[in-house]
């Protein structure tokens, strides 16, 4: 008898794990059907819906009530990109220092900044601010039932709702990302320079040297390709969502993981394709 509970809580168990793994893979398959169609409409939604995508470039870059709000995506991407940036600082010049080789900061600071820190720091300040908005709303709407009423007056909710977001958010990452990169250059020569004692003039002749104008186009094309990321991650949760407000709240949680996790590995893709395996060190020649 015991023998057969044993069997029959296995049975269950296993049961219970298939019907989990069905489950994650057909919201796997879901998602990815969401993320075809919402870019597959991005033709549509520029002819038929430029005026929306206007109101949401102005809502991501100021947000709601503009500089009342903190300054929008642009003062929190500012904000963190200039705290990271002095840890870097920081770190990099007491490191340096151990080996005497202080001169150095300018370089690593050209090239951590400009190809790994400023990319992830804006990418997540985008999906901490915008991407948890992006959610909210659309989940709101659909348990309000209003991306129904949408379908019901012959409105394709799609291109409505998630293509305008994603190109808003593509539209604004670039001007965003460039005031964050900025921040990470001034935050940490101020770290290096003004507070270590580093000479400035070596400071800047490495920094130039190593800065090139490929390394600054690669790492836009990095911060884009993680505002798509994001968008898209984000208005599918959110479009998706079920279970009253709790399960809008639970899928805006869901949503900012997948999003940070997505963006972790797609930057180290990204890293190995832009600069290769092997990167070389601009100016110097050497790899």
């Amino acid at each position: 008898m015991a023998y057969v509970l044993r069997g029959s809580d296995s049975l269950h168990r296993l049961k219970r794990r298939g019907r989990a793994a069905t489950t994650a893979f057909a919201e796997l398959g879901r998602h990815m059907t969401f993320f075809a169609e919402t870019v597959a409409a991005i033709p549509f939604t520029l002819r038929r819906y430029s005026k929306h995508v206007a109101q949401h470039v102005g809502e991501v870059s100021f947000g709601y009530a503009s500089l009342l709000a903190g300054g929008g995506t642009i003062g929190i991407v500012f904000a963190m990109s200039a705290v990271a940036a002095m840890m870097v600082g920081v770190e990099t010049f007491r490191g340096l220092e151990l080996i005497g080789l202080t001169s150095l900061s300018g370089l690593l600071s050209a090239i951590a900044n400009t190809r790994e820190l400023a990319p992830v720091i804006a990418s997540i300040a985008l999906a901490a601010k915008v991407g948890t908005g992006f959610t909210a709303q659309l989940g709101a709407m659909r348990i309000s039932d209003e991306i129904d009423a949408l379908d019901s007056m012959a409105v394709r909710p799609i291109p409505f709702l998630a293509t305008t977001r994603v190109i808003a958010a593509v539209v604004c990452i670039v001007p965003i990302y460039m005031v964050g990169l900025i921040s990470t250059f001034v935050a940490t020569r101020l770290v290096v320079v003004t507070f270590g004692g580093s000479s400035a003039g070596t400071y800047d002749y490495y920094f130039h040297l190593a800065l090139t104008p490929a390394d600054l186009i690669y790492s836009v094309v990095k911060a884009a390709v993680f505002a798509i990321i994001v968008a898209l991650v984000h208005c599918s949760y959110g479009f998706h969502a079920s279970g009253g407000p709790e399960g809008v709240g639970r899928a805006a949680g869901r949503a900012l993981r997948t999003s940070i996790l997505a963006i972790g590995i797609t930057d180290v893709f990204l890293t190995f394709v832009l600069w290769g395996i092997v990167p070389t060190v601009p100016g110097l020649g050497a790899s």
